[in-house]
């Protein structure tokens, strides 16, 4: 089978892509190609597999050749985030909306020739709920929540959703989109997402750098570490349309933490040294962005495929310092 993924090159488009090489198979059906496309080039363990072929450009443009393309599957990852679509709003339309619509319709022009309907994994986000003075956000947010996104980042993502759902409903595609909680803790340097931090209070501090925290302690958000986030998105795809549970968007399973919950997972794991090394300096444009995102999920569909949250954030701090090959180091002498 020959399977895309967009934004193949990203931190969870590879950790996907390392899945599948993996598993060498997907759906019960033998892995022969996956094609990793992104802005930027796969890292060289991803190229160096016979089985991948990587392609660097917008993934706009590229639209128009996948149409000629017989892909049995598809994980739609690629996204601008959050913080980048408030600063720019046509940046947003264009990598989220415009590119979605371009990608569907190039499934659909393979499925109007005659072969079978591609199945589509989009990643969605928690972020397509928000308080609303019309509709109360109650906590947690579950499958059935109205959403009513507050930022333009979750607009688009609810859009792409409803779309996902009527190229299913037209057969055009067998869609699936999976609202992907806060994905933490990310190794690199920070994103322009408004949720950089909740990475960044963990791994700058194991990494001997000082974090600047800019929200209150007191801030609640659901959380997924990366492994169980590339779980989800791979149960998503091989559920079948009865185990999904209709066409339209599910939550992945979320940890439902504070600020000060993950701080006191970081002091856990790593000593009072390395917490020490966040330091609160607020930044209003992220707060404000944050105070319309929920404060909780629930996941009542995952767990009916099999997928429920991590117990503690001090394992996803283990996990992190598991897949850091840097982290053990830093910590050295530290807890």
């Amino acid at each position: 089978m020959k399977i895309l993924i967009t934004g193949g090159a990203g931190f969870v488009g590879s950790r996907l892509a390392r899945s599948l090489l993996e598993r060498g198979q997907l759906g019960g059906r033998t892995l022969e190609r996956l094609v990793l496309a992104d802005l930027a080039p796969a890292a060289d363990d991803l190229r160096d597999d016979r089985r991948v072929e990587c392609r660097v450009g917008p993934l706009l443009a590229a639209c128009e050749s996948l149409r000629h393309e017989d892909f049995d599957g598809v994980f739609h990852l690629a996204s601008a985030v959050s913080g980048e679509c408030e600063a720019d709003f046509d940046l947003g339309l264009r990598s989220n909306l415009d590119s979605t619509r371009a990608l569907l319709d190039a499934l659909r022009a393979r499925r109007t020739s005659g072969a079978p309907a591609a199945r589509l994994v989009f990643s969605s986000s928690v972020a397509v709920f928000g308080p609303d003075p019309a509709l109360p956000l109650p906590n947690p947010v579950a499958d059935d929540t109205l959403p009513a996104p507050q930022t333009s980042y979750g607009t688009q993502k609810l859009v792409c959703e409803q779309l996902v759902a009527d190229y299913t409903r037209k057969g055009f595609v067998d869609g699936r989109a999976a609202r992907l909680m806060t994905v933490t803790v990310r190794p690199g340097r920070p994103n322009g997402a408004a949720s950089s931090f909740f990475s960044g209070i963990i791994r700058e501090p194991l990494a001997g750098l000082e974090a600047v925290l800019p929200v209150d302690p007191t801030v609640a958000h659901p959380v997924s570490s990366p492994r169980r986030t590339v779980e989800g998105l791979v149960a998503v795809y091989e559920a079948s349309r009865e185990a999904f549970g209709g066409r339209l968007a599910l939550n992945l399973p979320a940890l439902n933490v504070t600020v000060q919950q993950m701080l006191d997972a970081l002091e856990a794991v790593a000593g009072p040294r390395v917490r020490a090394r966040v330091r609160p300096e607020r930044d209003e444009r992220i707060a404000a962005i944050v105070a319309g995102w929920p404060r909780g999920a629930s996941a009542g569909r995952a767990a009916g495929i099999g997928l429920l949250p991590e117990t503690s954030f001090e394992d996803i701090v283990r996990q992190y310092i598991e897949d850091s090959a840097a982290t053990p180091a830093a910590l050295a002498g530290l807890a």
